[in-house]
């Protein structure tokens, strides 16, 4: 497990049924991509989130590979159509094995 994975996330508490409401996701994590050298001259081993997804209510809404010219904590933005309350479940994948998760609610009013 990398260290001092952190992921935050970033849902509207409600939404009105049908709205189209923009997710905001940020992990901090190193992604080192193996190419680099450490000062004795060694590579540093590959070390990135791999995958990333999200469901809403158990349905996928976004699914993405990640590669290693990612950039260190990995950002991503995206639009997600609310058609009733629920849970967005979002879901990271290390090189690791390790698997970090966050869950966030919304209301539709």
């Amino acid at each position: 497990m990398a260290k001092d994975v952190k992921p935050r996330v970033k849902v509207p508490s409600s939404a009105a049924a049908g709205d189209v409401v923009t997710i905001k996701t940020l992990i901090s994590h190193p992604m080192e991509s193996g190419q680099r050298k450490d000062k004795d001259g060694s590579l540093i081993p590959r070390s990135i989130i791999n995958r990333f997804t999200c469901d809403f209510n158990g349905q996928n809404v976004i699914d993405v590979t990640l590669e290693p010219a990612i950039s260190t904590n990995p950002y991503f933005e995206f639009d997600a159509k609310v058609d009733a309350a629920g849970e967005f479940k979002f879901t990271w994948y290390d090189d690791d094995g390790s698997v970090y998760e966050e869950t966030k609610a919304i209301e539709v009013a």
